[in-house]
Formats: C-alpha cells, sequence, structure tokens
C-alpha cells in the first residue's frame, strides 16, 4: 500500500520531467494506466522484463503513448513515453493498458 506522501512525490517527479519538445518515435495513439490495485503504481521499467530497475510508478489515469509491444516470458511489455513527460520512456505490461476512449 503507498501513502499519500509517496504518490504525491511520484507525481511531483513526472511533473518535474514535463517536456514540450515533441518526440517523433512515439506517435501512436494514446493508453492509459488502468487496473492497478488501489495505492499502487504500474511500474515502468528500464527494459522489458521484471529483472529492470523501476523508473517511476504510474497511477491508474496516467497517460502514455505505446511505441512498440513484444512478449517476454508469459507476459507482452510495451515501450512507452509519458504523454506530458515525451523524454520520460521505459517498458510497462500491456495487462495494465487500455487506448483512451
Amino acid at each position: 500500500m503507498r501513502t499519500p506522501l509517496t504518490i504525491l512525490a511520484a507525481l511531483g517527479f513526472l511533473s518535474a520531467c514535463a517536456d514540450t519538445t515533441p518526440v517523433t518515435a512515439f506517435t501512436s495513439d494514446i493508453y492509459e494506466v488502468y487496473g492497478v490495485e488501489d495505492g499502487d503504481m504500474l511500474k515502468l521499467r528500464g527494459g522489458p522484463g521484471l529483472g529492470f530497475e523501476t523508473r517511476v510508478g504510474l497511477p491508474n489515469g496516467t497517460l502514455v503513448r505505446v511505441r512498440d509491444c513484444n512478449r517476454v516470458g508469459g507476459t507482452r511489455w510495451c515501450e512507452v513515453a509519458l504523454d506530458r513527460a515525451p523524454g520520460l520512456t521505459g517498458y510497462a505490461s500491456e495487462t495494465y493498458l487500455r487506448p483512451r476512449s
């Protein structure tokens, strides 16, 4: 279970990473993080697997742009960039991503 202070710190970090420079490599549709348990966050990892470092936690509702997805073991991992901070990239499990309607 995450504390409100941890969530606020993560959101502050995401805000600090905001970059207004467009990243053309990530031009796909926008997806949102969903299905993460209350008080937890989806881990944005440095590579496609659990063995990679966690870069940041993404709460439900976070918007990302998906570049590419590949299956590694039993999990499908997607390379993503944050919609509001396109310089912040990493890999997230496709299980917790859905197209933004």
